[in-house]
């Protein structure tokens, strides 16, 4: 991650990810208040490859966002992506004042502190932020829509339906970021894969008790599918072309054009 991304990422505070280290029965996992209140140190300590998404996000825009359109980040949480967007917006030479960003999520919580962090932000990019389904939402005149690390939290029945409204809602030649954790088939595989993903968050502090609790709140909520399963679904909706742009572990970045 470039210096830029990383001070604008560095400044949306929080305090210390400590929800799992206590030894009692974890409930489902959701997006309330504690988890807004330690999400950026959640996210850098247990998600590899999201300084690379930044600045992949930040770079697409550059090359996607046309004047006149919108642009929007599907599940944005505090708004870390929301800026790499208008960063990317900025750097590309068009008249940023003429493209809206829309920032939606369904949580509350996530949406009033990422009002603070991109406030704090003065820039010529409107943005909007809105707490709402990105299931029900209506998208139109896109150049771009940025769909990271969400899309495994919606309902599979789901998926497939949203996928399509987003191809409808893109203009020609826009493309679509999707983001997501992926599993595999093989069990062993697959074995490995879980376990490269551990020791990451060890070295980055997490106890055992910490990584064991939080998957068990994290089971059937966050429900991974295959690289293939993806693939199948962006022919499915519409997608003529579509690009794997990075892999870190078993996080994958795709990028899909209409």
């Amino acid at each position: 991650m470039n210096n830029n991304e990383w001070d604008q990422f560095a400044l949306i505070k929080g305090g210390t990810d400590k929800l799992f280290d206590t030894p009692e029965k974890p409930g489902p996992f959701c997006f309330n208040q504690e988890v807004a209140a330690v999400f950026p140190d959640m996210i850098k300590r247990s998600v590899p490859g999201y300084g690379f998404t930044l600045d992949l996000i930040k770079d697409v825009a550059r090359l996607l966002v046309r004047e006149n359109s919108n642009v929007f980040d599907l599940g944005c949480s505090l708004g870390a992506i929301t800026l790499a967007l208008k960063s990317g917006v900025l750097a590309s030479g068009i008249n940023a004042s003429s493209v809206t960003i829309h920032a939606i999520d369904s949580s509350q919580a996530m949406i009033s502190r990422a009002e603070e962090h991109i406030g704090a932000f003065q820039a010529s990019v409107p943005i909007t932020l809105h707490c709402g389904d990105i299931t029900t939402h209506e998208y139109r005149n896109a150049s771009l829509i940025v769909l990271a690390y969400t899309l495994q939290f919606i309902e599979p029945e789901k998926r497939l339906d949203l996928l399509k409204k987003i191809h409808a809602g893109l203009n020609p030649g826009g493309g679509l970021i999707l983001v997501e954790k992926i599993h595999d088939e093989d069990e062993a595989l697959q074995g490995i894969s879980t376990e490269l993903h551990h020791e990451f968050k060890r070295r980055n502090g997490y106890s055992e008790l910490e990584i064991a609790q939080k998957r068990q709140a994290l089971e059937n909520v966050l429900r991974t599918e295959t690289e293939q399963a993806h693939k199948k679904r962006f022919c499915e909706a519409g997608f003529s072309k579509t690009i794997l742009l990075g892999k870190h572990y078993a996080f994958a970045s795709w990028l899909a054009i209409k």
